[in-house]
């Protein structure tokens, strides 16, 4: 028996990784626990920052939760399937991403992939993450705006990766990474610009 090409495994672990990335934990758990659909709330986004401000500190820890661990369990199970080879893992670091910001189950209308980048790049660049971490709670510290921190943490982190000396694959991914959540933030970088974006408390705002 012929064995099975690698481009073909590499196809399906991607599959794979969107779909868990799409998984929507912050829609279902609303959904659940309080009968509201979290995209009528708030800024519509099914992410944890946005379960938090809406809902509850612990309904957002409990998202932010989830979403970190899916981003984390793709890239196992593409690591477990292809033997830790570095292309596929790093392939599925972005496909769980995508996943998220265009789940299939809610009509490719999702988040923005920030708690998935964070448990991909747990798994492929932990160092890298953690320095990362350290200048994401800093931004945040000083501005109080979430976004910005992610903005700011996501532009630093394939300079990071870059110094680190992580494979090539997974500096590609972090760059790609990077970019997407970049781009799912462009309406908080306009908010940011005109002054109008949601500070970050910790007393929660009742939302609608």
């Amino acid at each position: 028996m012929p064995s099975t090409s690698p481009y073909l495994v590499i196809a399906v672990t991607t599959v794979l990784a969107y779909l868990i990335g799409g998984l929507p934990f912050g829609y279902w758990f609303v959904r659940l626990s309080s009968g509201k659909d979290i995209r009528t709330i708030g800024s519509g986004n099914i992410g944890a920052t946005n379960v938090y401000r809406a809902v509850g500190r612990k309904q957002g820890l409990i998202v932010l939760l989830f979403d970190i661990l899916k981003g984390f369990a793709a890239v196992w199970v593409t690591a477990m399937l292809t033997q830790g080879d570095e292309l596929a893992m790093a392939v599925g670091a972005i496909a769980v991403m995508l996943g998220h910001c265009y789940p299939i189950f809610l009509r490719f209308k999702g988040g923005k992939a920030v708690a998935c980048f964070v448990g991909a790049f747990f798994y492929l660049a932990p160092l890298a993450l953690a320095i990362t971490a350290v200048i994401f709670v800093a931004v945040v510290a000083l501005s109080k705006y979430v976004s910005l921190g992610s903005i700011v943490g996501a532009l630093l982190f394939p300079l990071i990766v870059w110094v680190t000396h992580a494979p090539a694959s997974i500096l590609a991914a972090s760059i790609a990474g990077a970019a997407l959540i970049v781009y799912r933030h462009k309406s908080n970088i306009a908010r940011l610009r005109t002054g109008k974006e949601n500070v970050f408390s910790r007393k929660r705002k009742t939302v609608g």
